[in-house]
């Protein structure tokens, strides 16, 4: 890694390895719009990596050494490291081209904005940056923001602003978080994730609260006294503390929540016990709630009005791969979530209860293998609210099958505990079992945080397609 700053290289030519990417897109086409050279490659072609090449940011598919030369600099991310030897990494150092983690370098924007707010949590971080990204823009603040995900409001993942406010999700992967430079720091929740990186649920914890530690003097760190973790880690940092929550005191309490015919939110919100009016939500669940006042005490602390707050609160209607509705064929309605946790699987299942439905099917997708084996017992019990469990094999994303676990073993375990639970390994496997099976009036949800959405898309097309064969044959 090299000690060059961003700033020092205007103009000059920046080669992303991986740039397919969520968070590396973001960076990417944050950088092409500001004057630099951009150039990435990845393993294959993705609705990111043909939206990149539509702007005009050249893409190779496929790392191979010759990528990277005549850059300037080479960014990557912790996942390129961890998967093992890149030929385009090699070359980089081989050519004493400087390198940069992902992380850094968006830390090194982020030191340029004087109101920088970052979202950090293991669950709802997209969702909740999405809502105040909305609020701030209702506001007229104009605000940089960097999304996890697209959200259609801002065109994409990332919106590039013109006043001092600055918006990202801070990941505390590989301690990615600890490169940032936040004046306000929002803490949602703290689970046991990426316990393969870190060693244990204290090392997760002293993580987070180093990140805390990030906010100078006079900033704000904001978090959820309901998460015991977050309440503990509150009571610790020596900062300006805003607090939210829903069962335990706080300065932010949502109280009288009540569901709509889709399951969506509406509740009172309470300000260090000033009546601060009724809240709507147009997305699902609990833990949106939760979501929300976050999003409410940040937007609160930024000077934002309350009419102001609930305007954009009102307009937020989901992120993609958020509890999406692919579609609804023939009364069989589609949706495809990013929950991969057992938390969030749990989370975006009970929603789904207050969701019009006769049954609920679950598609589920583990991500990498170390993740299954770690949390192997929490996903058991994460279907509880599913009427049936699909699950399909183990996408390893930066990891090799070693034979550690296999999604058969977790089916059995499900099918043990009395759950209707059962293995298809591929896409085609899922669409072909479901079309047949789901009947009107059902819900199908595809959860997991690879490309599981597809067996969505796949299923919509499908029954679509049925549909029409049926319509002309009559």
């Amino acid at each position: 890694m090299s000690s060059i700053h961003i700033k020092d290289l205007k103009g000059g030519h920046i080669h992303f390895v991986g740039i397919g990417g969520i968070s590396m897109s973001g960076l990417a086409e944050f950088l092409f719009r500001n004057g630099y050279k951009v150039t990435g490659s990845d393993v294959a072609e993705s609705y990111i990596t043909r939206d990149l090449a539509s702007k005009g940011i050249p893409i190779t598919i496929g790392h191979k050494a010759s990528n990277v030369e005549g850059a300037d600099l080479v960014v990557y991310t912790a996942a390129i490291i961890t998967s093992g030897k890149n030929p385009e990494m090699e070359q980089a150092n081989k050519l004493n081209i400087p390198t940069m983690n992902r992380a850094v370098l968006l830390g090194q924007i982020m030191e340029g904005f004087p109101h920088a707010i970052a979202i950090s949590g293991t669950h709802g971080k997209t969702t909740t940056t999405s809502m105040l990204a909305l609020i701030m823009d209702r506001a007229n603040l104009d605000p940089t923001v960097f999304l996890g995900g697209k959200l259609d409001e801002i065109g994409g993942n990332v919106k590039i602003g013109n006043s001092p406010y600055f918006l990202a999700e801070a990941c505390e992967f590989s301690g990615s978080f600890l490169e940032m430079h936040p004046y306000i720091a929002v803490i949602l929740n703290i689970d046991n994730d990426h316990l393969d990186y870190f060693k244990d649920m204290g090392h997760l914890y002293r993580s987070f609260l180093d990140f805390a530690n990030l906010v100078p003097k006079g900033g704000f760190v904001v978090g959820c006294t309901d998460d015991p973790l977050v309440d503990k880690l509150l009571g610790e940092v020596n900062r300006n503390v805003i607090s939210y929550g829903i069962e335990k005191k706080a300065d932010w309490i949502a109280d009288e929540i009540k569901y709509d015919s889709m399951g969506c939110p509406s509740f009172h919100v309470l300000y260090k016990g000033q009546d601060m009016g009724w809240f709507n939500l147009r997305i699902p669940g609990k833990h949106n709630v939760y979501n929300a006042l976050a999003a409410i005490a940040v937007a609160w602390t930024t000077g934002i009005s309350r009419e102001v707050i609930y305007q954009g609160l009102a307009s937020y209607r989901g992120t993609q791969r958020r509890f999406e509705v692919k579609g609804k064929v023939n009364g069989v309605t589609i949706v495809d979530d990013y929950g991969h946790h057992p938390t969030e699987i749990k989370a975006t299942l009970a929603a789904a209860q207050n969701y019009p439905h006769n049954k609920i099917w679950c598609v589920f997708q583990p991500y990498t293998f170390s993740r299954t084996k770690l949390l192997f017992n929490e996903f058991v019990d994460a279907f509880d609210d599913a009427d049936e469990v699909i699950i399909t094999d183990i996408m390893g994303g930066r990891e090799q099958d070693t034979g550690l676990i296999h999604a058969r073993e977790l089916v059995e375990a499900i099918k043990a505990k009395g759950k209707s639970c059962r293995y298809l390994p591929t896409f085609d496997d899922v669409v072909n079992f479901l079309s047949t099976s789901a009947q009107s009036g059902d819900l199908v949800i595809t959860t997991g945080c690879g490309n599981v959405y597809l067996a969505a898309e796949m299923l919509v097309e499908r029954m679509e397609k049925d549909l029409q064969t049926i319509k002309s044959q009559t």
